[in-house]
């Protein structure tokens, strides 16, 4: 029979495992790329918009080559970049005959933080100029609990995990 505080706690641990889910998949969803792209992309933040990094950074190699058989391979190309991973994976497992409360539980917090400037200058020298430059994070967390207890399991199997992704600063580009 379900008491109001244990019903509680389950309204509390859905709310937590659908923001979870939402939190894990939504990258992953905005990331799907469109493979026959007809747009032309002149820097890296326009393509980002639209693709994945790794679509971008292929697009790029491609154009220019391309571009540089056509104006004799003069100019400059440059390519900088920002980046950042912090990848998490905890396992927990709880088996018992007694009570398991506050139990088996995963917390993750991760931040990343990019403070102060990225910055590229190009002269052509007659030629053109390529570039592209960003500042790219990741984070992931991989995290499972199980719980088998005789008693109470209250504030037991929970996986927490936070994240933060910060940037401050410039990120400028000067071509002649």
């Amino acid at each position: 029979m379900l008491n109001r505080n244990n019903t509680k706690t389950k309204s509390v641990l859905l709310v937590v495992a659908l923001f979870s889910t939402a939190m894990i998949l939504g990258p992953a969803i905005s990331t799907i790329d469109t493979v026959s792209a007809k747009q032309k992309y002149d820097n890296w933040s326009d393509c980002r918009e639209d693709h994945s990094k790794n679509w971008c950074k292929k697009y790029f190699k491609k154009h220019d080559n391309d571009d540089n058989k056509n104006n004799g391979g003069g100019g400059n190309k440059a390519s900088q970049g920002i980046g950042q991973s912090q990848s998490s994976s905890q396992n927990s497992q709880c088996v018992s005959g007694g009570s398991t409360s506050a139990s088996c539980n995963n917390i993750n917090i991760q931040n990343q933080q990019n403070s102060g400037n990225n910055a590229l200058a190009q002269n052509g020298n007659g030629g053109s100029n390529k570039a592209s430059q960003g500042i790219g994070q990741s984070q992931s967390s991989s995290q499972n609990s199980q719980v088998v207890s005789g008693g109470n399991t209250f504030g037991s199997g929970n996986n927490f995990n936070f994240q933060n992704q910060v940037n401050t600063g410039n990120n400028a580009l000067a071509q002649q």
